[in-house]
């Protein structure tokens, strides 16, 4: 019997690299950030991090096993990488069945439903955060405290109050925007997240993916530059001090979700465009949407819901942004 001849969805790219290779690369690329956030927060965080990898990998191996039962696809990485993902969106203090509940939306939910890996249309990391963030708010906004954090940025500020609070959400209760903060969100020495607290382990992860060619600098930086520029921008026409100025872009480049998003999540291959002029439409895009909801909106961080209202705006952009043909004018 001749073999049979497979046509996976487009689009179609001859390369050296295998969905496997461009995984374990993300992984690679993750594993500073995770050291950081370990050194950080202890060692709950490899505990939530393992949990969330195998509840993903399992939940993935078993519907395919039992309810779509077709091939096995779990040992392309890719499950690994959405339970990675989650675990850097969720506190280390989390308790384990949330961390499993998120897994399953992400994995039943927002990637199998649609067919797996390349035909998702959202994030299946952050389908898995945000319905987490709403349907259990207080569990994933109790952030381990950092000693001496809330002193050294608040100053006359109660520690208690907000010791335990990431620096978005403590400027937007107190509209305070300390000069001596940058080395913390650098270092990681600060209240968040897994994988809020370790913006130069991320920018590290960030130049090896560019050096092993598995994304491309557009949809990262200028998702970036949008909420510098943005942020700028705000704080001029607010009349902030010119001291503080030109730090409240890089606050917000550094706080928060901004680069784990611009550089792990938007760059995804399932659910970003397919051109590079459609990639910085979509890196636009998802710079305005986060800084109008960290600044007007009713959460102090917004790249999680930014880019997903964006991955529903990639089919659209792939429509009216196409690649030119040869031949073609």
């Amino acid at each position: 019997m001749a073999n049979k001849i497979l046509v996976a969805p487009a689009p179609h790219v001859q390369t050296l690299q295998s969905t496997s290779s461009i995984m374990r690369d993300v992984v690679i690329a993750l594993l500073p950030a995770l050291v950081v956030s370990t050194v950080v927060f202890g060692v709950d965080v490899l505990c939530v991090t393992a949990l969330s990898v195998l509840s993903c990998v399992a939940f993935e191996y078993l519907i395919q096993k039992f309810l779509v039962r077709g091939a096995v696809t779990v040992g392309n990485w890719s499950a690994v990488v959405t339970g990675v993902l989650l675990a850097f969106n969720l506190p280390a203090s989390i308790p384990w069945w949330i961390v499993v509940m998120g897994a399953f939306v992400a994995i039943a939910i927002a990637k199998m439903t649609f067919g797996g890996l390349g035909k998702n249309p959202f994030n299946p990391a952050l389908v898995g955060r945000v319905f987490l963030l709403i349907a259990y708010p207080v569990q994933m906004t109790s952030f381990s405290k950092v000693e001496g954090f809330a002193y050294k940025v608040f100053g006359d500020v109660n520690p208690d109050a907000v010791s335990g609070a990431t620096p978005l959400a403590a400027y937007k209760q107190y509209g305070v925007l300390p000069e001596n903060l940058m080395q913390d969100l650098t270092l990681g020495n600060m209240p968040g997240s897994l994988g809020e607290v370790a913006a130069l382990a991320l920018l590290c992860g960030f130049v090896y993916l560019l050096w092993r060619k598995v994304i491309t600098w557009h949809v990262p930086v200028t998702i970036l530059a949008t909420m510098a520029i943005f942020a700028l921008i705000v704080g001029a026409a607010s009349g902030m001090e010119t001291s503080l100025l030109w730090q409240f872009p890089l606050f917000h480049i550094f706080a928060g979700g901004a680069m784990l998003g611009a550089i792990f999540m938007a760059t995804d291959y399932s659910t970003s465009p397919m051109t590079v002029k459609g990639g910085v439409i979509f890196g636009v895009g998802i710079g305005l949407i986060t800084m109008c909801i960290r600044l007007w909106g009713a959460y102090p961080e917004g790249m999680s819901f930014a880019i997903l209202i964006m991955n529903s705006c990639v089919p659209l952009i792939n429509k009216y942004v196409k690649p030119k043909r040869f031949g073609v004018k």
